[in-house]
C-alpha cells in the first residue's frame, strides 16, 4: 500500500475518533500522539533537505553564482512540495 494512501487512512481514521460533542480521554491522546508523529516527521524532512543541499556546503553561498552550470549546481538538492493552501491544515508548515 502506498505510504501517502496509508497515511490519509489513518488520519481520517484519527479525525473520526476525535469529531464530536465530547471525545474520549482515549481519543485525546491518541491525537496528541499523531501531532506528535506528524511534527517529527516533518522536522526529519526538513533536515534531510537542509543537509543535503549541495549550496550548504559552499564557502561562498550568500554570493550569487557566476555561472548557469553552477546556478543548476546549487539548485539540485532536494525541494520539498508545497501543497495548495485548500489542502494545507490550518497551523500547519508549508512542507
Amino acid at each position: 500500500m502506498n505510504s501517502n494512501i496509508a497515511q490519509t487512512l489513518v488520519w481520517d481514521h484519527i479525525r473520526r475518533l476525535t469529531t464530536g460533542p465530547a471525545r474520549s480521554p482515549l481519543a485525546r491522546i491518541v491525537k496528541r500522539i499523531a501531532n506528535v508523529v506528524a511534527e517529527c516527521n516533518y522536522a526529519q524532512r526538513r533536515s534531510f533537505a537542509i543537509m543535503t543541499t549541495p549550496d550548504s556546503y559552499l564557502t561562498d553561498r550568500d554570493q550569487a553564482p557566476d555561472t548557469y552550470a553552477e546556478f543548476l549546481f546549487r539548485t539540485s538538492g532536494g525541494l520539498l512540495h508545497e501543497p495548495a493552501s485548500a489542502q494545507r491544515a490550518y497551523g500547519r508548515p508549508a512542507a
